[in-house]
């Protein structure tokens, strides 16, 4: 055949298959958003130096994101950047949930080391696909890498598009370099051709080329194979690209590939150089970029339900036994159901995390999943299982009805764990794990309290040492001392000065008068309000003398110890919202008045930020799971009788979020998760201030309050014996006995009635025990309907975990759906009420007292409160919890009686005042026989023993 009958390769037109694919990028990238308004894919490239060529390919790839709707982020770092500022800025963008692409501009500078840079990049995020895993994952047919390499990637592409046939031929890469040429040879192998790689070392290339059908040649040399080398008929991919002289040309040179020109007279297909694959590359990167993109924001879309399945056992073993037998799964894989980022925990061992404020940045337009609280009849002194519904709700709802779920509970304190009471992780099949790790240290958050705390106190009393011992230019000296000749104010000393008026920055420009008001806060040792707090239950500290060494001389006072979850501190643990919205709020924190009544506040001590300091880890919410693998927030933990009783906004909103529908979703009762959290004690007390305390705080509104209940708990309401911890229970709690049950229903009514005077739902779990009776169940579940329940349900979460909740489920589902159509949840008073009127508006509306009475001193207290201004705040009632009156021994459902206030205090950190109904301790004691005798470690194991 003559040359001039030969027949010349069709040509694959990279350029305009280039146009094609980024066309159908942008209108994917516009449809996509569409659907889903908060879709944005984002490349970010990092380019080291100011390489002119390195700058021409960085603008090439932002014009090319800029035209089908990518954001692109140049990151230019300095030519003499160090190997760790490098890194630095790589693990931002690796922890960046708004980056799905990263690439870095190659070549950088010697200094750095390429490899380390290329493999420090998330595979997830590898765009160019140059990570060992993504490369790895080639050589596997069962598994896929997160991408392929572009320039690979745009081979395939080519070939696919030109519609030609991979599998069953003889396909040769001539080339092994790690960025084409092995990448291509495993891509063409798992579309099953017959590949022979070819490179420097290779024997006869000539005759292995011969035989290609598909040939591939990325070797960098100029037409380094010739055209004869070319059988009849077959593919070329020249991957190619380099410069040959040619004085015809205005630069002197053109641009030819690794092929001979001439080749497309005997090949079928061949691309061009230039215009060939070269195009291809920054098309395949895009595709690459949208790829990440969509695939990120589908995972972020839901929860990934992954149920740890029970072995349940009859009888059931005790609680420590069930938690060891039961394997949690790790935390990082718990993080990555919930689609966390990697910088948005930081594990603390293998079980438990902290979770960042930052996922609240991130999904701050996602709509809230389903809030449901779960308080209780005025229990017994056992409890009445309410940690358990908790836990076992959630786990019904998310092993069972294979919904997104999380339960928020309180941390537990040292004091009740060692006391009588024991742990708070729940019970039986319905726990959270690791049980020992949550009712001992766990990451140290009551710890990290206890310190801010007693900070606090020893900070106030230094300062009444130090005021008693020093003349005004003394202490200005050593508050504000000259360094390197110059005086400054720290900054908490400005917030004390503007506090006073004084508006100078320079310590040198106060005037004598101005100095003495700055530096004494005169404090009146009788009026110091703040007291030392212990996480033990030790009654001795209640009330003790300080001041009584030798170097302190005249300086005793009386005090006393609190438990530590009483401390002012914990309550702005749960009610802040941000790390500065608790700043604000420990430096409002009163510790004392001075001698002319003036409240002195931690600015004014100068302690503010030392506590931020102390407290900056344990504002973020430990992440830990049930026993069925449903994720758990444990944060913070107030009493309930002394404190708000509630665990912390923070925890519940980044729950709320993690459930929830992404932003521009429809939402809908199905594809919103649900948050369970908890309200310590009975409903009138967490839940009334769940509703007037967090809620106003918070903003949050809840679907679904479920009361737990117990027959034993009735009948005692209903005039049974007493319930004393350690001792049997009597005859009237094991057998059938419908009146007392019925009489003691009273109690319940009354909660029932409580919840929905605010707008919400009510659903009785019935927490039912192996001595009641299907007749006593079943009067249970027909007298709450009647008084307004939305229904009542027996439960066996004790028993069987979630599968002994999943009427309950279905019940908080359905309630939750209907309250999304119709909620009228409303707080029970306005904060701007006097003090007296908010009091008295919970008294008798929640209570119902018929009358409130107020000591001389509480009195004294209001019209203190009042003239300062600490009026407008929400009241947190320190009541006992066994009755709804002050009296502990007035069970079932009194009313007329006379509530009385004998003192009331201030928490401007936390942002209420409580007053104390009747005696109420805030430092319990110990027992005769505490829990800490059956507490032990094995020794050879390490397992703890008798925690409960």
């Amino acid at each position: 055949m003559s040359d001039l009958e030969r027949p010349i390769a069709a040509r694959i037109d990279g350029k305009a298959i280039s146009e094609q694919v980024r066309q159908e990028l942008a209108e994917k990238v516009t449809d996509f958003k569409k659907l889903h308004p908060t879709f944005a894919p984002k490349l970010v490239a990092i380019q080291v130096g100011e390489r002119s060529d390195s700058s021409v390919y960085i603008r090439q790839k932002s014009k090319a994101c800029k035209e089908i709707g990518v954001e692109f982020e140049h990151v230019q770092l300095p030519e003499d950047i160090q190997q760790s500022s490098f890194d630095a800025h790589l693990d931002r963008i690796n922890n960046d949930p708004a980056a799905h692409g990263i690439l870095v501009q190659l070549p950088v500078p010697e200094h750095l080391n390429t490899k380390h840079i290329v493999h420090s990049i998330r595979p997830e995020k590898d765009v160019d696909g140059f990570h060992a895993e993504n490369i790895g994952h080639l050589s596997k047919r069962a598994t896929e890498p997160f991408f392929y390499s572009c320039t690979p990637l745009g081979c395939i592409e080519l070939l696919k598009r030109y519609n030609i046939p991979v599998a069953g031929k003889n396909a040769v890469v001539v080339g092994r370099s790690d960025i084409v040429g092995a990448p291509v040879a495993m891509m063409l192998t798992k579309l099953d051709a017959t590949v022979t790689v070819c490179h420097s070392k290779t024997s006869d290339i000539e005759a292995k080329v011969r035989e290609a059908d598909i040939l591939v040649v990325a070797i960098g040399k100029l037409e380094f194979v010739k055209a004869d080398w070319i059988k009849q008929g077959a593919v070329v991919i020249d991957v190619g690209m380099n410069a040959k002289d040619d004085p015809t040309k205005k630069s002197g040179y053109r641009w030819v590939g690794d092929v001979e020109a001439r080749a497309k007279e005997r090949a079928a297909y061949i691309t061009p150089v230039p215009g060939g694959v070269g195009p291809m590359t920054v098309a395949m990167l895009l595709s690459n970029v949208v790829t990440s993109a969509v695939r990120h924001f589908e995972a972020s879309a839901s929860v990934t339900i992954v149920p740890n399945p029970l072995t349940l056992q009859d009888p059931v073993p005790s609680d420590i036994d069930i938690a060891s037998a039961q394997k949690p799964k790790l935390i990082t894989q718990l993080a990555n159901e919930l689609n966390l980022a990697h910088a948005e925990f930081e594990p603390y061992g293998k079980y438990t995390a902290k979770v960042t404020l930052d996922v609240l940045d991130r999904l701050k337009g996602s709509s809230n999943g389903h809030y449901v609280v779960v308080t209780g009849i005025s229990p017994t002194p056992l409890g009445e299982g309410k940690s358990t519904v908790t836990i076992g709700l959630t786990q019904a709802l998310y092993a069972n009805l294979k919904r997104p779920a999380f339960a928020c509970v309180r941390q537990p304190s040292q004091g009740p764990t060692f006391g009588i009471k024991g742990g708070a992780a729940g019970g039986g099949y319905s726990q959270v794990t690791p049980m020992t790790s949550m009712n001992l240290h766990l990451t140290g958050d009551i710890h990290a309290i206890t310190a801010a705390n007693n900070l606090v106190a020893a900070a106030v009393d230094a300062r009444v040492f130090h005021e008693s011992t020093q003349t005004d230019t003394q202490l200005f000296n050593r508050l504000c001392p000259t360094k390197k000749g110059t005086r400054r104010f720290a900054d908490v000393m400005l917030r004390r000065l503007n506090r006073l008026g004084i508006t100078k920055a320079d310590p040198a420009e106060l005037t004598t008068k101005e100095i003495s008001r700055f530096v004494r806060l005169d404090i009146d040792k009788d009026k110091i309000m703040w007291r030392r707090v212990i996480d033990t239950n030790d009654r001795f500290l209640r009330e003790i003398t300080i001041g009584e060494a030798a170097t302190e001389r005249g300086m005793a006072r009386k005090t006393g110890f609190d438990i530590s979850v009483a401390s002012e501190i914990m309550a702005v643990l749960a009610l802040t919202t941000s790390l500065s919205d608790m700043r604000e709020r420990l430096g409002r924190m009163v510790v004392a008045l001075s001698k002319q009544g003036e409240p002195i506040t931690c600015d004014d001590i100068g302690i503010t930020g030392a506590l931020t300091v102390l407290m900056k880890d344990a504002i973020n919410p430990t992440l830990m799971q049930t026993l069925e693998g449903s994720p758990v927030f444990v944060h913070a933990g107030p009493f309930a009788n002394i404190a708000h009783g509630n665990s912390s906004i923070v925890a519940d909103r980044i729950a709320l979020k993690l459930v929830g529908v992404p932003a521009g979703e429809p939402v809908t009762a199905e594809n919103a998760g649900y948050v369970v959290t908890e309200a310590g004690f009975g409903a009138d007390i967490g839940f009334e201030k769940f509703v007037n305390i967090k809620c106003r705080a918070s903003g949050l509104v809840p679907d679904a309050a479920v009361i737990v209940a117990t027959v034993r708990a009735l009948k005692m309401h209903g005039g049974g014996p007493d319930v004393v911890p350690g001792k049997p229970l009597a005859d009237a709690y094991t057998q059938e006995n419908l009146g007392l049950l019925e009489k003691g229903f009273a109690n319940l009514r009354r909660h029932i009635e409580n919840v929905g005077k605010v707008g919400v739902r009510a659903i009785v779990a019935i927490n039912a025990f192996s001595t009641d009776t299907p007749a006593e169940l079943e009067l249970v579940r027909r007298l709450a309907r009647e008084a307004g329940a939305y229904d009542a349900v027996p439960t066996q979460l004790w028993a069987k975990g979630g599968a002994g909740a999943t009427e309950l489920a279905d019940a908080v589902s359905r309630c939750c759906s209907e309250a999304r159509q119709s909620n009228d949840f409303h707080v029970l008073y306005d904060h701007n009420l006097p003090i007296k009127d908010k009091i008295e508006a919970i008294a008798k509306q929640f209570y119902r007292a018929g009358s409130v009475s107020f000591s001389d001193e509480a009195q004294l207290k209001i019209e203190q409160f009042t003239r300062s201004g600490w009026d407008k705040m929400p009241v947190c009632m320190a009541k006992t919890q066994y009755s709804f009156s002050a009296d502990p021994a007035l069970k079932g459902a009194p009313e007329g009686f006379d509530l009385p206030i004998r003192d009331i205090r201030a928490s401007l950190g936390a942002g209420f005042v409580y007053p104390l109904c009747g005696a109420m301790q805030t430092l319990p004691g110990l027992p005769t026989r505490p829990c800490f005798y059956d507490i032990d470690v094995d020794t050879e194991s390490g397992e703890v023993l008798g925690l409960f």
